[in-house]
């Protein structure tokens, strides 16, 4: 088993960057001109950062990004 440990300011940096590409994936998943199996990896890619995002936000935070049932799926 591996961890991390983040300092309060660390951990808020780590927050943003996960949320600022959570937003872009969102962005991009909803955009009809990127191919399916393309949205495909970017769904993949949107579970993975969620998990990661829980680990570092609070609870209210991760509701606003809680992926609804992704297209493509």
């Amino acid at each position: 088993m591996q961890g991390m440990l983040f300092n309060d300011i660390e951990q808020k940096e780590m927050e943003y960057l996960i949320k600022r590409e959570l937003e872009e994936l969102l962005l991009d998943i909803e955009d009809s001109r990127i191919e399916h199996i393309v949205k495909r990896a970017m769904n993949e890619r949107y579970k993975i950062l969620f998990q990661l995002f829980r680990r570092v936000a609070s609870e209210q935070e991760c509701m606003k990004y809680i992926p609804k049932r992704l297209k493509s799926e």
